[in-house]
């Protein structure tokens, strides 16, 4: 898989090898990396801010913020040592931690840092495909979204609830970008993907002349998933002006992303990431406003399917804040 990398602003130093269980001596220099997602979405510039601040806060952290596939390869990029941050879909870190679905046999023993913001399940169609519910996707040409991504996985949940097989639509593997540019192109019908509005990609197919999208409602499907899948859904809305053009609130399921760490990270390090970025909060707000919904009262476990990291539940008790 090839990875872009945003690199961080800050002292770029000796070397520590990318393990999961990294040690930074008080003096020493550290260069490690944050699993993200793709360039047209939410994680990678949200990851990419938490990257620049922890390199310009922390002293001798060097920190990059990597593009990937998104939630299901940042959980194997946890477990292989590759990185020592990631951004993930807590439905995909329930399968993760469990062991279960793309985890089978290799499970990823993971912590949370915080609850960050809800992901919100996006199919985007436009004008003229015939598409009014998604039922009506049978037949046409949908991306699932990019390959090794939570929101491919979610996509074929729902295909799966609605009875179809993939072979009954015309199947692509797009990020949103190449989604959108699809659309433009008049290649796809439609296609599915997690994020937290506004998703720059489908704000760039919103915004373009002779392009009316529609959002379908995905709500409706919430109980029975968390019957098959465990609860880690819940139902929201795209609120009305979230995209160029877009009148009324569509309901749709939720998935709550989380910011996770591998199970062997020392205290002290997990509670200065999850200080140093609640402290900076305000930058984060700036780079995506999604980040909005990382305030304490989102900091439950109800929200998060992995346990709590140790240095996390030190500095929300600091805090106040209840995680139960």
């Amino acid at each position: 898989m090839k990875r872009r990398q945003f690199i961080a602003a800050g002292t770029t130093a000796g070397a520590l090898g990318l393990t999961a269980g990294w040690a930074l001596p008080a003096a020493a220099q550290a260069q490690f990396s944050i699993a993200t997602g793709t360039t047209g979405a939410v994680y990678y510039p949200l990851g990419g801010a938490m990257a620049n601040i922890l390199s310009k806060k922390v002293p001798g952290w060097a920190v990059t913020a990597e593009a990937t596939a998104g939630s299901v390869a940042n959980m194997h990029m946890i477990r292989d040592g590759k990185a020592q941050m990631a951004l993930t879909q807590c439905d995909t870190a329930y399968d993760a931690i469990k062991g279960l679905d793309k985890f089978k046999d290799k499970p990823v023993d993971s912590r949370t840092l915080c609850v960050v913001y809800p992901n919100l399940v996006h199919f985007v169609t436009m004008e003229g495909t015939g598409i009014n519910k998604l039922s009506d996707i049978k037949g046409k040409r949908i991306s699932t979204s990019a390959p090794v991504s939570g929101s491919e996985v979610m996509a074929l949940r729902i295909i799966e609830e609605l009875g179809l097989k993939l072979s009954d639509i015309k199947r692509e593997r797009l990020s949103p970008a190449e989604s959108t540019n699809a659309m433009k192109d008049g290649k796809l019908d439609g296609y599915f993907f997690n994020g937290g509005p506004p998703v720059a990609a489908i704000t760039d197919l919103a915004a373009t002349q002779g392009i009316k999208i529609k959002l379908i409602p995905t709500a409706d499907l919430v109980p029975a998933l968390n019957k098959k899948y465990g609860p880690v859904f819940a139902a929201s809305e795209i609120k009305a002006k979230a995209y160029p053009h877009q009148d009324a609130a569509v309901p749709v399921i939720a998935i709550w992303n989380i910011l996770i760490v591998p199970a062997s990270m020392k205290d002290d390090q997990a509670y200065t990431i999850i200080k140093t970025l609640w402290d900076n909060h305000g930058d984060l707000v700036a780079t995506h406003k999604a980040s909005t919904d990382m305030t304490p009262e989102n900091q439950k476990t109800a929200n998060s399917s992995v346990p709590f990291h140790p240095g996390a539940i030190k500095f929300f008790n600091e805090k106040g804040i209840k995680l139960s």
